[in-house]
């Protein structure tokens, strides 16, 4: 169920027709209204929100020939909670006296590729009046032409459709919800300096600020449920096994000393949680404010240093809130991030909407080229991996979802939505990580870190927001492939760096020119030392999603054909990228009212 306060957001499709009665309007009723149906099946039947409910589409109670018309369904789509737009249509309609004028409300035309009515003439003129009324809408038609009977929808529209619909519904998704940030600014890392008009401006999210002191107060004043405290320590103790510690013999903690840790990070990971969404229970105990929790639908703690120094390090905290169960059972994964990236937890959050699945939060650490690697190993390197790596590892805030334990049909290794994980693979993923103690010299305060390496070879993209003094955000995007290495090549190269932390070792897709040139390439062109890895290419979904916030995309490897933009951005000129930045800059951000 949803976790958030606030009704999850519907889609609503307008069947819009040629408003002349007495023959023309009648006999287009049944097609343009089956039309809109036919659209709805497709959306409901393939769409689900994160917390597994089944998206659910709206239909005008008539067929919209005119302005009155236009307003009675604008109406119903209010009350019914309508936050994205589908307009669809066979025929030729009165452009401007149909359309929705919303100026916040994510907007498509499907205009039917038929020679009977002139469905494509609508279309050109409907967006050439939203593009004169400063509306960026997408434009949907078909490459190839129907009968004016066939209710089929071609794969080309499907894709668009759905594309459309998964990017609208993610904009909808994150307006009027928060960013809980506790503490503030980690290490001197920009993306923790939470900007509050960013967030409020580009996302309609609001910046909650609670200072890392709150989690002290609690667990001495008791304010979390102790019933699952002890549920969630026994669940731990019987799934979260202790790995080797790498400190030396004279700076090991004593077995006292780490229980009493494990008994404070699981605290620690109540109450993050009840920070975010609120606990009922604690109404029950007395705590009436604390029960109510801020509405977030994303968060980060900061931790390192002033709260590492001195307590046991969030990374248990992380790893368990981003991965797809707990002591519970298997639920719905939270975007939280590490060091309190803001921004990376945006980008985290931008994969979770469009996929439904855990998101992996990584360091972008190091490129290993081919002689590298075997200068280091004296093995080569094969496969997709022959030409380079990235090793992806981060201080144990890792989804458990990407040790790839969980399996699609064909038996692949994958990450997928709660509802399809199983409890095997749900345990599987806790089988297949060890939690040693933290390293002394970077976390004072003890802690433990996950570790684990990821299962090969899955699709992924990498993704992460930037903020440029002059532009404002920017979007990197990356699709590869997580790769296994032979263990004696991995074990060496893990070595290296610090072991008690989770890897994955990524190769992007490479193009052979520009920032694609080669791994390499894509390794210095990235833009800050995190990145947000999804399961699945989803660059495209990125993109269009992007275009609806008015972010400038500055980096990706999608092909162009797949590139799915509001109509508008074609005013801006034939080169992609620059048009791209234009129309960002024309409209500016969502919700940045001047």
């Amino acid at each position: 169920m949803n976790r958030l306060i606030g009704r999850l957001p519907k889609i609503g499709i307008r069947p819009v027709i040629d408003g002349r009665e007495l023959g023309v309007r009648e006999s287009l009723e049944d097609q343009c209204m089956d039309m809109a149906k036919a659209a709805a099946k497709l959306i409901e039947g393939n769409l689900r929100f994160p917390s597994g409910e089944r998206v659910e589409c709206v239909i005008a109670d008539t067929t919209i020939g005119g302005v009155a018309d236009a307003a009675a369904c604008a109406d119903k789509f209010k009350k019914e909670g309508v936050e994205v737009s589908l307009t669809v249509t066979p025929c030729w309609c009165y452009g401007t006296e149909v359309m929705d004028t919303d100026p916040l409300m994510p907007k498509a035309v499907w205009g039917f590729n038929g020679t009977e009515r002139p469905g494509a003439v609508y279309l050109a003129a409907a967006l050439a009046g939203y593009s004169q009324k400063g509306l960026p809408t997408f434009g949907i038609y078909g490459r190839e032409v129907q009968d004016a009977g066939d209710m089929s929808i071609p794969k080309d529209v499907e894709e668009k459709l759905l594309r459309f619909a998964k990017a609208g519904l993610a904009v909808a998704q994150m307006k009027g919800k928060s960013y809980l940030s506790i503490g503030y600014s980690s290490m001197g890392i920009a993306g923790s300096m939470v900007d509050v008009n960013f967030l409020q401006d580009y996302f309609g999210v609001r910046a909650e600020f609670v200072e890392s002191v709150e989690l002290l107060r609690r667990m001495d004043e008791g304010i979390y449920d102790k019933d699952e405290y002890k549920k969630a320590l026994a669940w731990t103790k019987a799934n979260c096994k202790e790995g080797k510690d790498y400190n030396s013999p004279d700076a090991q903690k004593s077995a006292e000393v780490k229980e009493q840790e494990w008994e404070k990070i699981i605290k620690m990971t109540l109450i993050c949680r009840d920070l975010m969404i609120g606990n009922p229970k604690l109404k029950a105990l007395g705590f009436g404010e604390e029960s109510k929790g801020r509405n977030a639908i994303m968060g980060g703690f900061q931790g390192q240093r002033q709260w590492t120094d001195y307590q046991p390090n969030a990374d248990f905290t992380e790893s368990i809130l981003n991965s797809s169960f707990d002591w519970n059972g298997i639920r719905q994964a939270y975007v939280f991030a590490t060091e309190n990236d803001c921004l990376n937890a945006v980008s985290m959050l931008f994969g979770h909407l469009l996929t439904n699945t855990a998101q992996i939060f990584s360091d972008v650490r190091t490129y290993w080229s081919p002689e590298s690697v075997e200068r280091v190993t004296g093995k080569k390197l094969t496969g997709i991996a022959k030409d380079g790596i990235i090793h992806l590892i981060n201080s144990g805030s890792t989804t458990l979802d990407a040790t790839a334990q969980q399996t699609d049909p064909d038996g692949n290794p994958t990450m997928k939505p709660f509802w399809d994980i199983t409890e095997e693979e749900a345990q599987k993923c806790l089988d297949n990580t060890k939690w040693p103690a933290a390293i002394g010299e970077y976390f004072r305060g003890g802690g433990f870190s996950s570790q684990f390496k990821t299962k090969g070879t899955m699709p992924l993209t990498m993704c992460r927001i930037n903020l440029v003094k002059g532009i404002g955000p920017v979007l990197q995007i990356v699709e590869g492939w997580s790769v296994e290495l032979p263990e004696d090549i991995h074990t060496v190269l893990d070595e290296r760096t610090n072991p008690t932390w989770p890897t994955t070792w990524f190769v992007p897709r490479v193009t052979g020119k520009g920032f694609f040139k080669d791994a390499y390439s894509v390794m210095a062109k990235w833009g800050a030392n995190h990145g947000a890895i999804s399961h699945g290419h989803i660059g495209a979904d990125l993109i269009s999603l992007a275009s609806l916030l008015r972010i400038p995309v500055n980096m990706h490897n999608v092909s162009d054909d797949d590139i799915f933009r509001p109509s508008a951005w074609s005013a801006f000129g034939e080169n992609l990228e620059s048009a791209d930045y234009k129309a960002c800059a024309t409209y500016g951000p969502l919700y940045g009212f001047k």
